[in-house]
């Protein structure tokens, strides 16, 4: 299957840093984050990308080029929500099955090949976490997820998306319906929950991690991780 990445934002959870490079460019270990990423993909057996960048799109462009990745670079002007950005992923994928994960999400790669399922179900893969208030939750059905709720004043549950699916072409027809949150963005996640009502989306379980790297506070873990466990 074809993986498409989201890149597309200015990470401003990641200022300083990123008033200079990309969130996915920001070095860890020596190497651009981006590296650690499409080597794990790589690994597990993925060879066609589609990157959607916008901001400071250039430098991912160079990154990729410098590093043999094979990438198709999918425009993305403006920041209009995740929900754009998959949508415009739609002439790269076309009526294919296809990945798609957040550029800021490190996953396993065991983890990255339990979602190459060839049936006609979404799937999306899940971690269990103490602090469930600060992510998207899932609610499920045994294995048939039935809602998503964004970042829950109350306990609605600890299973929580890491930002990483297997998609069927039915989430651009998803897509085409979602209307714009009142910041202008539109999310991937409505549409989700939309197929979820259908009983078209599963959820997988992570078994090994899944390392964020979405604001400030996440370099130092994520530097230790790549010194002492991660290989390539």
């Amino acid at each position: 299957m074809k993986v498409v990445l989201m890149c597309g934002g200015k990470g401003t959870r990641m200022l300083p840093l990123t008033e200079k490079v990309p969130k996915t460019l920001i070095s860890i270990g020596g190497r651009p984050f981006l590296y650690y990423l499409l080597t794990n993909l790589k690994k597990a057996g993925f060879t066609e990308f589609g990157i959607i960048a916008g901001y400071k799109k250039d430098q991912i462009v160079n990154f990729c080029e410098e590093n043999d990745f094979n990438v198709t670079f999918i425009d993305q002007p403006v920041a209009l929500g995740t929900g754009d950005a998959v949508a415009r992923a739609k002439n790269f994928t076309k009526d294919e099955q296809f990945i798609v994960c957040s550029g800021d999400g490190l996953w396993y790669v065991e983890d990255f090949k339990r979602l190459n399922q060839d049936d006609d179900f979404i799937y999306t893969l899940a971690l269990e976490v103490p602090n469930p208030e600060h992510y998207g939750v899932f609610q499920c059905d045994g294995e048939f997820l039935i809602n998503i709720v964004e970042k829950p004043k109350e306990f609605v549950g600890n299973l929580i998306n890491t930002g990483l699916y297997k998609f069927t072409p039915d989430i651009y027809k998803e897509l085409e319906k979602v209307n714009p949150q009142p910041n202008g963005e539109y999310y991937l996640t409505d549409a989700i929950t939309a197929l979820a009502k259908k009983r078209k989306v599963k959820v997988i379980s992570i078994k090994d991690y899944w390392k964020d790297l979405g604001k400030l506070e996440d370099i130092e873990p994520m530097e230790k991780f790549i010194s002492e466990e991660w290989s390539g």
